[in-house]
C-alpha cells in the first residue's frame, strides 16, 4: 500500500500528520441520511471515505467532513428496534447494579443515551439516571419513557455544567459513542471531569483487531470518526489521567470491547489480568506495527469482487435479491460495491423511521419486513450481519418457497435455513 501525503489531516489524538492509508472506500454519502420521496431529485453530498492510520499512536481515523450537529442533530437510528441489543442492554444493567452496588444513592449517567433503551433498566430499579443525547428526535422518545435526558453534545463544557449543578457520575456509560466524536481529547477530558473520584467509566466500541481479522470494513462510515485497538484506547485515556483497569470482549457489532476506566490514583481498582492478556494478544497480532494496517486493503477489495460475482450470477440465473437491514454498514457496503436496484430490488427494516425512504447513495427503497413474504425473493442479503441469527429466526418462513439467506461479511456466504440448523456454503 502506498503512502499518501496529506498536509491537512492530522491525528485527532496526538496531532501527528496522517500519511498512511488504512483503506480507501471511495466516495460515500452520510450513512444515516435517509432520503424522503420528496427529495429524490435533490443533490446528495458525497464525501471521501478514506481511512488513515496514525504512525505514532496507531489510531485509525477518518477526517471530519461534516459537523456532529449536521450528522447527529436529527438521527435515524433508534436502538430499541433490535431485540438482540435490548437483551444486551438488560444484561449489562443487571451486571452493573451488582458489580458497582448501585442503589438510590448512586448516579448513573449515559452519554449518547439514544432512546433510553439502556437507562430505563436503571430507572425501573429506582436508580437515578440521566441521559445525554444530541439528537432531539431520539431524546424525545427517551423522555416519554421516563428517562431524564439532556439534549446536547458531550464534552468538557457539558461536563463542567453538570458538575456545577451538583451532578457527578458514580457510573458513566458510553456505548458505541467513542467512535462518533471528532474532538476526542475534549470528550475524554469531559468524562474525567464528570466522574466521581471513586467512580467507573464503562465504554463499548467495536474492536479494531476484530474489524481487521473479520474483514468488517462496512462498519466504516463518516459517523464513525475513529477506530480503536485496546492499546490505543488505553493510550488515549492515560493522557487524561484515566486508567483502564478491566476489559471484556463482546460479540456485539461483530466483536466489541467493553473497557472499565477509573482515575489513575484510584488504587481500589487494580489493573486486572484481562488487560495484560489483551495487550499481549494485540501486540502479537501486530497492532503496534504499521505494516499490519497497510495490508488490509486487499482483503476488502477481494470481498467486493466476491459479492459482485454472487449478485451477477444470481441475476443472470433469473433470481431475485432483496436486502434485510437498512443499516449504516449496509450503506457503506452497497455504495463501495456500486450495488443499486439493478442488483437488489429493495431493502426492509423494522424501524418505521427508515420505511418509505431510500437508502443514501444507492437509492434502494426501504419497506417493512412484511414485504419479503409478499414478493417471495430467492435471496435475502442480510446487511445487518451482526444480528444475523435474530434476522434468520424472524424470517425463517422464507424456506417455504425455497428462499435463502446471504451474508456479505467477511465474504459472501449463502445460508439455506434457520440459524439453529443452517449449513453455509462460501461462494
Amino acid at each position: 500500500m502506498k503512502t499518501v501525503e496529506n498536509p491537512v489531516a492530522r491525528c485527532r489524538f496526538c496531532d501527528a500528520p496522517l500519511r498512511h492509508t488504512f483503506v480507501d472506500l471511495g466516495m460515500s454519502p452520510l450513512a444515516e441520511s435517509w432520503i424522503a420521496p420528496a427529495d429524490v431529485k435533490q443533490m446528495e453530498p458525497f464525501y471521501p471515505l478514506r481511512v488513515y492510520v496514525c504512525e505514532r499512536c496507531f489510531l485509525v481515523q477518518l477526517e471530519a467532513f461534516e459537523s456532529p450537529e449536521r450528522i447527529f442533530g436529527n438521527y435515524a437510528y433508534f436502538a430499541s428496534y433490535s431485540e438482540t441489543w435490548l437483551r444486551h442492554a438488560e444484561a449489562y444493567a443487571e451486571m452493573a447494579v451488582d458489580r458497582f452496588h448501585l442503589d438510590g444513592g448512586r448516579q448513573v449517567v449515559e452519554i449518547a443515551s439514544n432512546d433510553g433503551y439502556l437507562l430505563r433498566n436503571f430507572v425501573e430499579r429506582g436508580i437515578p439516571a440521566l441521559g445525554i443525547e444530541p439528537a432531539a428526535n431520539v431524546a424525545e422518545v427517551a423522555v416519554a419513557r421516563g428517562v431524564p435526558t439532556r439534549v446536547r453534545f458531550f464534552g468538557e463544557a457539558a461536563a463542567r455544567e453538570l458538575v456545577a449543578e451538583g451532578i457527578r457520575a458514580d457510573l458513566l456509560i458510553g456505548n458505541n459513542v467513542l467512535a462518533h466524536v471528532p474532538a476526542l481529547n475534549d470528550f475524554v477530558e469531559g468524562m474525567k471531569i464528570l466522574l466521581e473520584p471513586r467512580g467507573t467509566i464503562t465504554m463499548e466500541f467495536p474492536h479494531l483487531l476484530q474489524l481487521m481479522e473479520k474483514n468488517e470494513f462496512d462498519t466504516i462510515y463518516h459517523e464513525h470518526f475513529s477506530y480503536f485497538s485496546f492499546t490505543t484506547a488505553e493510550r488515549v485515556f492515560a493522557a487524561h489521567g484515566l486508567t483502564l483497569y478491566d476489559v471484556e470482549e463482546l460479540p456485539t457489532h461483530g466483536g466489541s470491547l467493553r473497557i472499565y476506566a477509573r482515575y489513575a490514583d484510584d488504587a481500589s481498582k487494580p489493573v486486572g489480568e484481562s488487560v495484560r492478556a489483551l495487550k499481549a494478544r494485540e501486540r502479537a497480532a501486530g497492532c503496534e506495527r504499521l505494516e499490519t494496517y497497510l495490508s488490509f486493503t486487499e482483503r476488502v477489495q477481494e470481498a467486493k469482487r466476491k459479492l459482485l460475482e454472487f449478485l451477477i450470477g444470481a441475476k443472470r440465473a433469473g433470481k431475485t435479491v432483496v436486502a434485510y437491514g437498512a443499516a449504516a454498514k449496509g450503506v457503506t457496503l452497497l455504495n463501495y460495491c456500486g450495488v443499486r436496484t439493478d442488483f437488489i430490488d429493495y431493502a426492509v427494516d423494522r424501524s418505521p423511521h427508515k420505511q418509505g425512504r431510500l437508502m443514501p447513495g444507492v437509492r434502494i427503497p426501504v419497506f417493512p419486513p412484511e414485504k419479503i413474504e409478499e414478493t417471495r425473493p430467492d435471496y435475502v442479503l442480510i446487511l445487518c450481519w451482526n444480528v444475523k441469527d435474530e434476522v434468520m429466526e424472524q424470517m425463517a418462513g422464507i424456506a417455504e418457497w425455497g428462499g435463502r439467506f446471504a451474508v456479505p461479511i467477511p465474504e459472501i456466504e449463502v445460508v439455506s435455513s434457520t440459524p439453529k440448523v443452517h449449513k453455509a456454503a462460501r461462494l
